[in-house]
């Protein structure tokens, strides 16, 4: 699955996706891009999930229709992801194109 890392989203969590192609907006050049043009540009070079920390994603955006999914970390503190990452591969493998799935931590 081609995987993109919203800027909030913690890097070493990459190191337990290896099953998936996985890029951070950052090397993309995309950390700036308001969300709505990020879901863009992640669409249309092919990416299947972005993975956030931005909680108001939910509310911002409307993801019908999309060819993506959205999977939102309810937390940036890596210590806390790592304990939680079994739940956010689920959630990124089960997740929908024109979902959104939030992963508490």
């Amino acid at each position: 699955m081609k995987i993109l890392f919203d800027h909030g989203t913690p890097a070493p969590l990459r190191n337990h996706l290896r099953e998936h192609s996985v890029d951070r907006s950052s090397e993309k050049g995309w950390e700036l891009l308001e969300n709505g043009e990020l879901i863009r540009k992640a669409e249309e070079e092919g990416y299947e999930v972005i993975v956030t920390t931005d909680q108001s994603m939910r509310y911002q955006q409307n993801l019908a229709g999309r060819d993506l999914a959205i999977v939102v970390l309810l937390s940036t503190a890596w210590p806390r992801v790592r304990d939680r990452t079994e739940d956010i591969r689920t959630a990124i493998e089960e997740v929908r194109s024109g979902e959104l799935r939030e992963v508490p931590i």
